[in-house]
């Protein structure tokens, strides 16, 4: 084993512990990896609706249908 990976999981311990304010918890790293997750997922249903917003408004406008 690596003497820094040992390093990085004592200092981690710590973290969670609540021994160490200079980095974060596992708890609040899991936390930021699902809320980024979220986030993008939420972006991309936002991309979609936007689309399918100017789709349908499209579709509506009378001035714009074809004959």
């Amino acid at each position: 084993m690596h003497h820094e990976a040992l390093r990085n999981w004592v200092r981690q311990a710590e973290a969670d512990a609540g021994e160490r304010d200079d980095r974060p918890t596992s708890a609040e790293t899991e936390e930021l990896r699902r809320l980024r997750k979220e986030v993008a997922e939420l972006r991309r249903a936002n991309e979609i609706l936007k689309a399918a917003s100017a789709f349908l408004a499209q579709e509506i406008d009378p001035t714009r249908r074809k004959s």
